[in-house]
């Protein structure tokens, strides 16, 4: 795990991947006082756990106040932010999991295999063994001394019980509206142009005035702010492949490096010279793992 904070001083947010399970992605978050966000999504599936002190998360239209306990869930492409109350301290753990992986699990666990991803209803929960399980998986996951398989073994079986608490919706969870989907995915697949609006609009065949309306009711954004989601998306999977930063905000579509930076940290509160530190590091140990400084 690679101490993003600085030298010399207390760690604030720190994340963890390792090359030989490219299918996870972690992050620890000791004072989330000084990590706020802008609502945004994820690509992967999303779940962590509330270790310290109060926070507000929103899930598309809900809001709940959350504290140490808490297992707070986010399907793919859900909008959500989970943020201080009232310069509140608090401190949190998250997994960011493939979707194409954790598909694969709920197809052998028995769920539909004619659905790809099957998304959960349950947003929240404080089931005390979900927890303990989570920390558990974390803390395997992050020990220096870790094997893969022991890694991989542990991954399988959190996920499993997590299906079996959280029960995943075996239908989607919103009513679907073809045209507005079709919108989301012309900006998903041409992320990195300079689209205009008419552009998304004849592509999914609708009039302005009602893609801007019913685009921020279904998916709670604007197209815009879509757009920048889907930039910092690419951007980080390009950091990780370890592309420089002044190259990837060409690539992804921002002005410049400033740009990138700013919407990076709005959306990840963090840089993205935080976010990649980990990857660098293990291109040149070649260890695969990161451990605290």
């Amino acid at each position: 795990m690679n101490d993003v904070s600085g030298d010399n001083v207390v760690p604030v947010s720190r994340f963890w991947r390792d090359d030989r399970l490219p299918f996870i992605e972690a992050r620890e978050v000791h004072d989330g006082r000084k990590v706020c966000y802008a609502k945004h999504f994820h690509e992967t599936f999303s779940i962590g756990v509330i270790t310290g002190g109060q926070s507000t998360y929103l899930n598309q239209t809900a809001r709940r106040r959350v504290g140490p306990g808490a297992v707070v869930v986010m399907n793919p492409g859900d909008v959500h932010a989970c943020n201080p109350i009232e310069d509140q301290p608090w401190s949190y753990r998250m997994l960011y999991v493939d979707t194409r992986w954790l598909a694969s699990l709920q197809h052998e666990l028995g769920l539909d295999a004619n659905q790809g991803y099957h998304p959960f209803a349950r947003i929240l929960t404080t089931e005390p063994g979900l927890y303990a399980a989570f920390n558990q998986l974390y803390d395997v996951l992050t020990a220096p001394d870790a094997e893969p398989l022991q890694q991989q073994s542990a991954a399988v079986a959190f996920f499993t019980q997590t299906q079996q608490h959280l029960n995943p919706s075996a239908s989607p969870l919103r009513q679907a509206n073809a045209r507005l989907e079709r919108a989301a995915d012309f900006i998903s697949d041409n992320c990195t142009r300079p689209l205009k609006l008419e552009d998304v609009c004849q592509a999914a065949e609708l009039s302005a005035s009602y893609l801007i309306r019913a685009f921020k009711k279904r998916y709670g954004m604007t197209p815009h702010a879509y757009l920048v989601n889907q930039r910092i998306q690419f951007a980080r999977a390009q950091l990780r492949r370890g592309h420089g930063i002044a190259e990837v905000a060409h690539e992804a579509g921002f002005a410049d490096q400033a740009h990138l930076q700013r919407a990076f940290k709005q959306l990840l509160a963090a840089t993205p010279g935080q976010y990649q530190a980990p990857s660098k590091a293990l291109a040149r140990t070649g260890a695969g793992r990161q451990r605290s400084r």
